[in-house]
């Protein structure tokens, strides 16, 4: 979802460079911004006390993020930190909410972009129930080009260990498996790049 950046700076937004690594915002936090991708791409994603890390989602440029906690009063479920260098606009909780109460339109955007992420969510934990490793990837790449228009396979723009965050593996298990689905040709690695 992308509200019109001049409508946001009209209602006293600020944009903030952010340098790759930095963080936005951490887990349990309490929410008090919109915060939308001017350039850039953010990640997130909860750890647990011995460092594992599963990322929840990327968001790009164009993309608002953390926006759920706004609209129930709760702290921030995950922790977002910049993917990329990125510049990020955010806006206070209050102006967002009055925002969407005097535009009915955009306050229906949000609601199919929350009923979409949802939607998303619920595929995603259905996908990882499946105990096989190369169904996880598959999952997780194949939700990574939906919408890309061709059938030529591109690079896929993260590493091994961004894999395995993110489907909750191993590093070493999401290796041996694209060995393995290379060899089916499900994959090409070429030069250690993956190509989906």
């Amino acid at each position: 979802m992308q509200i019109d950046l001049d409508l946001l700076f009209t209602w006293g937004a600020i944009a903030k460079e952010y340098k790759k690594g930095e963080m936005i915002f951490c887990e349990d936090e309490t929410a008090h911004f919109y915060y939308q991708i001017m350039e850039g791409s953010i990640r997130m994603y909860n750890s647990n006390d011995d460092g594992k890390e599963f990322t929840q989602g990327y968001f790009h440029e164009g993309q608002s993020f953390g926006e759920p906690p706004l609209f129930i009063n709760e702290c921030y479920p995950s922790t977002a930190e910049a993917f990329q260098d990125s510049v990020i606009v955010k806006l206070s909780k209050e102006k967002f909410l009055k925002i969407l109460e005097e535009y009915p339109a955009i306050q229906k955007q949000f609601l199919t972009l929350m009923s979409k992420r949802i939607h998303s969510k619920a595929m995603t934990s259905k996908d990882i129930i499946n105990q096989k490793p190369e169904f996880r990837i598959i999952a997780f790449l194949n939700a990574h080009k939906k919408g890309r228009s061709g059938c030529e396979k591109e690079q896929v723009p993260f590493t091994r260990q961004e894999i395995a965050n993110f489907t909750g593996l191993r590093v070493e298990t999401v290796i041996r498996a694209l060995s393995k689905m290379a060899k089916e040709r499900k994959v090409d690695i070429v030069n250690h790049k993956i190509y989906f």
